[in-house]
C-alpha cells in the first residue's frame, strides 16, 4: 500500500501538484490520466523517490517491495538479456553473484565457508534454483525467442529491449507495480498477455498509458490528473470519461437553477425594496440571495487538437491492387507474393507481429522502397497521404511550422494557416517554432496536418499514434471513423484498429497474409479458434 499524505511538488513558482491526499492498495490497478506536462511520469518519479516532495510525505508498507519499468534501452546494453530479467530481484541476483566470486576465489577460508552456506540458505529460501527458468519462461510469454535469452542487450533491437525491462519489473513479483507507458512498442500478442497478467496480479499497480482499451481492460480505479489536483475514480477509463462528463452537466444543471432562482429573487427585490409593505420580504430575499453560490466550473486543461480529413476530389472504381508481391531484405524474404484488392469502403488493418514487413508494404506502396517481383498498382484518380512510422526525413530541415506546412496548403494566405494550426493546438508563436526541435507528440501532429493540408481520398497510416497524448488519439480516431475514403493502417491501438477498421489482414512470420473482411474483435475470436 502506498500513502500519499498532503503532498505538494513544486519547481520554482510552478505548482505542479498541491495538497495531494490519495491511498493505492493491495489487489486494485490505478490508471493515471492527465493531459501532456499534467505530471503523470514525474507523480511516478516522486513514488520510485527519484524526486523528493515539497511538502507532505509518501509512506509505502514497511517491507514492501516496488518495481518500475525504466525507460532506458540501452542502460544494459553490455549485459544478457537473461541477467537484466534476474537484476529484478536485486537481493536475489546480488547473492548469485557473491556466491559465484565465492565459489572461484582462489584463497578460499573457513569464514568464506561459512558467509556461502548463509548464502545458499537464503538463495534456496528465495527459489533461487528456479530463478533462471522463471525469467526465461517471463521472456518467452512476452514473446522473446528462447534462442536469445544469452544474447548481449546490444545486439537485441529496441521492440524487444522493451520487453526485457518489462520482464525485469515482472519478474520480482513486487508489492507495487509502477508502469509508465507499458504497451509503447509491444505487439498486440504481448499486450494482450500483459492485460491478462495485470488483471490477475494481486497486488498494487500503478500505470500511466495512453491505450484507451488497455486502460478500460486492466484499471479498477482511475486518477485524473487537472490544475494540479488529483482525483480518483472507481471503474475503469471509460466510467471515468462518462462520470466527469455527467459531473460537468450536474454542475451546469445545477448553477442554470441557481442563477434562475438569483434573477428571480433579483426581480422581487428590484420591484418591491422601495414599497413599506413589501420591504421585510425584500429584505429577507436579500439575504437569501447573499448565500446562494455558483459552483465553480473550471475548464479542463485538456485541449483537444481539430482532426477531418477532408476529401477534394473523390475516385473511381479502381483503388488499389496489389499482386503476388515479393521483397527481401539483406537476403530475407519479408513478403512472400502477397495479393490483395482494395473495395471502395475498405478500411484496413494490418496486424501481426512483423512490424518490418507492415512499414515495408506501406514504403512499397507510397513507391518509397524498390521491390523484387510483383505488382503494385494505384487507381488513376488515387491522391494518397502517409503518415511514416519513421518521419526523420520530413524534420531535419531549418523550416519553421508555418513556412514547413505552407508547402502543402494555404501558401498564399499565411493567416488562415495560422488559424488552421491553432486548431491544431499551435497557437501565436509556436508556429514558428523550428520543425528540426519539435517533440515527438508536436511531429506527430504537424503530420496529421500536412496530410490534411493534402486533402487526400486514400489515407496510409503506420503506428499514428505513438507519441500521441490521449486526446490526440480520441481526435485522430474520430477523423479517421468520420474519413469517407478507403484507409492502410498499421497500429498497436486496440480501441482505434476496433471503431475504424472493417478488414483485416495478418501478416504471418514467414511473410504471407491471412486476409479477412471482419472488424477486429470479430478477427481476435476467429484467431482464437
Amino acid at each position: 500500500m502506498i500513502s500519499i499524505n498532503n503532498v505538494t511538488l513544486s519547481f520554482g513558482k510552478q505548482v505542479l501538484f498541491e495538497d495531494v491526499n490519495l491511498k493505492f492498495t493491495n489487489g486494485n490497478c490505478y490508471g493515471l490520466i492527465g493531459a501532456n506536462g499534467a505530471g503523470k511520469t514525474t507523480f511516478l518519479k516522486l513514488l520510485t523517490g527519484e524526486i523528493d516532495t515539497t511538502k507532505g510525505e509518501i509512506v509505502i508498507g514497511k517491507g514492501e517491495r516496488l518495481a518500475y519499468l525504466e525507460q532506458d534501452h540501452y542502460k544494459y546494453d553490455d549485459n544478457r538479456v537473461i541477467d537484466v530479467v534476474l537484476k529484478g530481484n536485486t537481493r536475489l541476483y546480488d547473492i548469485m553473484m557473491e556466491k559465484d566470486k565465492l565459489y572461484n576465489k582462489v584463497d578460499f577460508n573457513d569464514s568464506d565457508g561459512i558467509r556461502l552456506g548463509n548464502l545458499e540458505a537464503e538463495f534456496s529460501e528465495m527459489d533461487g534454483w528456479s530463478a533462471e527458468s522463471d525469467a526465461s519462461e517471463l521472456l518467452s510469454n512476452l514473446g522473446i525467442p528462447i534462442d536469445t535469452h544469452y544474447n548481449l542487450m546490444k545486439d537485441m533491437p529496441n521492440n524487444l529491449k522493451v520487453k526485457v525491462l518489462l520482464a525485469k519489473a515482472l519478474f520480482q513479483n513486487p508489492d507495487i507495480l509502477l508502469l509508465d507507458e507499458p504497451t509503447n512498442n509491444l505487439d498486440l500478442e504481448a499486450i494482450n498477455w500483459l492485460e491478462e497478467f495485470l488483471i490477475n496480479y494481486s497486488n498494487t499497480v500503478i500505470v500511466v498509458s495512453h491505450d484507451r482499451y488497455f486502460l478500460n481492460k486492466v484499471c479498477t480505479h482511475i486518477v485524473d490528473i487537472d490544475y494540479g489536483k488529483m482525483k480518483l475514480f472507481v471503474g475503469n477509463y471509460d466510467f471515468w470519461y462518462e462520470s466527469s462528463q455527467l459531473l460537468i452537466k450536474q454542475i451546469k444543471e445545477q448553477n442554470k437553477k441557481k442563477e434562475d432562482k438569483i434573477k428571480e429573487l433579483k426581480d422581487f427585490i428590484a420591484r418591491f425594496s422601495a414599497n413599506a409593505s413589501k420591504s421585510k420580504q425584500a429584505t429577507s430575499r436579500k439575504k437569501i440571495l447573499e448565500k446562494i453560490e455558483l459552483e465553480e466550473l473550471v475548464p479542463s486543461s485538456r485541449r483537444y487538437p481539430f482532426i477531418d480529413f477532408k476529401i477534394e476530389n473523390s475516385h473511381g472504381k479502381d483503388i488499389l491492387s496489389v499482386k503476388d508481391l515479393v521483397y527481401e531484405e539483406d537476403g530475407k524474404r519479408i513478403l512472400d507474393k502477397i495479393s490483395f484488392d482494395l473495395q471502395k469502403g475498405d478500411k484496413i488493418a494490418f496486424v501481426g507481429t512483423n512490424n518490418i514487413a507492415k512499414t515495408a508494404l506501406f514504403n512499397i506502396i507510397m513507391r518509397e522502397v524498390k521491390y523484387n517481383r510483383g505488382e503494385v498498382l494505384f487507381g488513376k484518380t488515387i491522391k494518397p497521404s502517409y503518415f511514416p512510422v519513421d518521419n526523420t526525413n520530413y524534420f531535419n530541415k531549418n523550416l519553421s511550422i508555418l513556412d514547413f506546412l505552407a508547402q502543402y496548403g494555404y501558401a498564399n494566405d499565411p493567416q488562415a494557416l495560422r488559424s488552421f494550426l491553432g486548431r491544431m493546438l499551435f497557437s501565436n508563436d509556436e508556429v514558428f517554432k523550428k520543425i528540426n526541435v519539435l517533440s515527438g507528440g508536436e511531429k506527430a501532429r504537424v503530420m496529421l496536418s500536412k496530410m490534411m493540408l493534402e486533402s487526400p481520398n486514400f489515407l496510409i497510416l503506420d503506428e499514428p499514434t505513438n507519441h500521441l497524448d490521449m486526446e490526440s488519439i480520441t481526435s485522430l480516431n474520430k477523423g479517421l471513423i468520420n474519413f469517407e475514403g478507403e484507409i492502410l493502417l498499421a497500429s498497436h491501438d486496440h480501441e482505434l484498429i476496433s471503431t475504424v477498421c472493417n478488414r483485416i489482414i495478418e501478416i504471418l512470420p514467414n511473410g504471407k497474409i491471412i486476409d479477412m473482411r471482419c472488424d477486429y474483435d470479430t478477427y481476435l475470436e476467429k484467431r482464437k479458434d
